[in-house]
């Protein structure tokens, strides 16, 4: 089993990743948590597949959990179904000494963590990623959100978790293009981070598959360590390719495109505006858009979502500051900056080009 130990705002706490990693559930939250009363979070989709293992690890160390299934899909994702959450917690009887347990992919990580923030002002949660995307990316750093009418993720809380259990063995039960989703952030992660990672999904080899997500959520813990509150900007560089990106997903209405998939788009228009502003190679950019394409990730804007829908998406995102954009550019493979000099214009012509 691989460890990674994530470091932020004053706590450590471990990320479990590897097969069979789920079975392990209860016995490692019995070493950080004492419950007994637990929510176990799922969707419509992931409770038949896991929550079964789940229980079964989670009683044998003691816990008395509580299954809430909630719907799948980007529009769980809404205060409604927080609050619908906490009254179901609430009418178990759990209280400050309980946790939850998400199960599943980011929506319901995102759901489930933002409701442990605010229940009872704050309880942990375990956050046990069955997607990709998941497990690389948003159950790393204690972002938890909901979305707006007005944008994504604009409502939410940071709140660490106090495990992560990533087993790899549960992405076998995702399709093709769910899995493909999250190979978005991890070609994010080595445009920002690490050059080699381009090398692993080049030759990809399923058998290297939990170092890979070993290697991803080594990257973020690095970047959320060291600012886990956005506060000198470094985390920033998380969002690259995510403020078109939002906008696209926004244009399609969280539905037409995965997310992974509209983040792909974003990456493609961040690459371009990093060529005419930042100094990108040609050359590396156009080994990115190789590489999401091997991955069957869109590199060109689909027909039937509306350019012109996107901008006001991007203006209400919530990397604008006083009305002015946070733009993450990348001068070169590995590495990312944040700038505040790339404007309007800027992003509306690499949108152009999609």
């Amino acid at each position: 089993m691989k460890v990674v130990r994530v470091r932020a705002g004053g706590r450590e706490y471990q990320a479990l990743i590897g097969p069979g990693a789920l079975a392990r559930l209860g016995a490692e939250a019995a070493k950080v948590l004492r419950g007994p009363g637990c929510a176990v979070v799922c969707d419509e989709n992931t409770a038949p597949l896991f929550c079964e293992q789940a229980f079964a690890s989670l009683r044998a160390a003691g816990f008395d959990p509580t299954l809430i299934t909630i719907p799948a899909g980007e529009k769980s994702k809404s205060l409604e179904q927080v609050a619908a959450v906490c009254d179901e917690m609430a009418a178990a009887g759990l209280d400050r000494s309980s946790f939850v347990v998400a199960i599943g992919g980011g929506v319901v990580g995102d759901l489930a963590g933002f409701a442990a923030a605010i229940y009872h002002r704050g309880i942990p949660h375990l956050q046990v990623p069955t997607t990709l995307l998941a497990q690389v990316d948003s159950a790393i750093g204690g972002k938890t959100a909901v979305n707006t009418t007005h944008g994504k993720n604009l409502l939410g809380a940071v709140h660490q978790p106090a495990l992560v259990v990533a087993d790899t063995e549960t992405l076998r039960s995702l399709p093709k293009r769910e899995f493909n989703q999250g190979v978005a952030e991890i070609i994010k992660h080595a445009i920002i981070a690490d050059v080699s990672l381009f090398e692993l999904l080049e030759e990809y080899d399923a058998d290297a598959l939990p170092e890979l997500v070993r290697q991803n959520i080594a990257i973020k813990a690095g970047v959320v360590g060291r600012d886990e509150l956005d506060l000198s900007g470094e985390r920033a560089v998380l969002n690259f390719g995510h403020t078109v990106g939002h906008g696209i997903e926004r244009a399609a209405q969280y539905g037409r495109l995965l997310h992974g998939e509209a983040i792909s788009l974003g990456i493609v228009a961040a690459c371009e505006i990093s060529v005419r502003r930042a100094g990108l190679p040609d050359a590396d950019r156009d080994r990115v858009v190789r590489t999401l394409q091997a991955f069957d990730l869109p590199t060109s804007l689909p027909a039937d979502i509306a350019r012109d829908q996107i901008l006001p998406g991007i203006r209400s995102d919530k990397k604008f500051e006083r009305g002015e954009v946070r733009f993450v550019v990348t001068p070169g493979l590995g590495s990312a900056r944040l700038t505040s000099e790339i404007t309007i214009d800027d992003i509306a012509a690499a949108i152009e080009r999609l």
